[in-house]
């Protein structure tokens, strides 16, 4: 998987592979391919299902690790100190993930679905639920600063751990009963919670840490970063496609069975999309952050980690509940839509001129560059 160039030309195009340049379509693909299977093989999402890990369907979990390796291989961990210096980058993603967004999504939720429960405290799950994967290969593509994502998708896997719970207590319960609206009880343990983070980031993470360290140390930095990255590099892709068809798959025959109810899930999400991805890249330009910064905070305020919430709605309402349904939809709407906000993204680079000099570079790709 190739970055992205950061010169918009058509010689530097036409330098990327096929499967780079139609990136977009490939992922359409997957979606209408996974879409398909589940409504013209019977029993195959209950097959799929079948075998879980933390509540999630083994394909998919296999997936998501083999899409998240090769970026975190990728990571120079050496850098991941001037990040964490970067209280511009910190606070606010601190606060836009977790006062922002669950806030955005309960009022979106009760805006365009007061009359649907089951939906509605679907997506207040999913708002609860912030982002530690696919977001890492939204962040990349887009030429965010590959470093600051790894920090801000794990502290956002700690306060998930140390919040999820208590946020669902209050945006469920606590704050409806307040408001007088009607109130939802969330049962799930912390253990659940940290269960999903440990496998779902930190195997990938220790996987790609371990690599870079011992590839460096056994072959050097050079040959790592042009021999080694650019043959793993593209797996990413590979599992990123593998994930998105056996994920609607899984729920294909619910999906298109009911169009109009996913209409009515998919309005707040799309609202909810732009909302937080735009208000984020605004954010960061406003507070100095530079391109690469700026975009990373974006998209990881934008994405949510659906795993967790498809999961804790199976565990909590049932696996053909309305609030599963909502779950799934989840990233039915998030592939396409943050998958069109990556070209958005390098078309809005030129209101960046100056990249954070700490940053991974934004250099143009060249001929023959390692991959991505």
């Amino acid at each position: 998987m190739t970055r992205p160039s950061a010169a918009p030309t058509g010689s530097v195009a036409g330098r990327l592979s096929l499967v780079d340049r139609f990136l977009a379509v490939w992922i359409l693909v997957a979606m209408a391919a996974g879409l398909g299977l589940g409504r013209l093989v019977p029993g195959l999402g209950d097959v799929l299902a079948k075998v879980t890990v933390t509540g999630v369907s083994l394909p998919i979990a296999l997936g998501l690790l083999v899409m998240m390796y090769p970026v975190l291989a990728k990571v120079r961990y050496d850098r991941l100190d001037t990040v964490t210096r970067d209280k511009r980058l910190l606070v606010p993603s601190l606060a836009i993930n977790w006062l922002v967004g669950p806030a955005v999504m309960f009022t979106l939720a009760w805006i365009f679905l007061p009359d649907l429960p089951e939906y509605r405290t679907g997506l207040i799950i999913v708002g609860l639920a912030r982002c530690i994967a696919m977001v890492i290969i939204w962040n990349d593509l887009a030429c965010g600063d590959r470093e600051a994502a790894a920090v801000l998708v794990a502290l956002n896997s700690v306060f998930q751990v140390i919040a999820f719970a208590t946020l669902g207590w209050f945006y469920l319960s606590v704050l409806p009963g307040w408001l007088g609206l009607e109130q939802t009880a969330l049962d799930v343990s912390v253990w659940e919670i940290a269960r999903s983070v440990l496998i779902f980031l930190g195997v990938p993470l220790i996987a790609g840490f371990a690599t870079r360290k011992l590839g460096e140390k056994a072959r050097g930095r050079s040959w790592y970063e042009t021999q080694l990255l650019p043959r793993i590099g593209p797996f990413a892709l590979y599992g990123l496609l593998f994930t998105i068809v056996v994920l609607f798959a899984l729920q294909g025959e619910a999906i298109t069975s009911r169009p109009l109810d996913v209409v009515r899930i998919a309005l707040p999400l799309l609202v909810y999309f732009a909302v937080m991805w735009a208000g984020s890249m605004a954010l960061g330009k406003a507070v100095g952050l530079g391109y690469p910064r700026a975009t990373t905070l974006a998209f990881t305020a934008a994405g949510n980690n659906f795993e967790l919430a498809i999961a804790v709605a199976i565990a909590t309402f049932g696996a053909t509940s309305g609030q599963a349904l909502a779950g799934v939809v989840g990233p039915l709407i998030e592939v396409p839509v943050l998958i069109a906000l990556v070209y958005v993204a390098l078309a809005a680079r030129r209101f960046f001129p100056q990249p954070d000099p700490v940053a991974y570079p934004l250099a143009p790709v060249e001929e023959g560059s390692p991959s991505v």
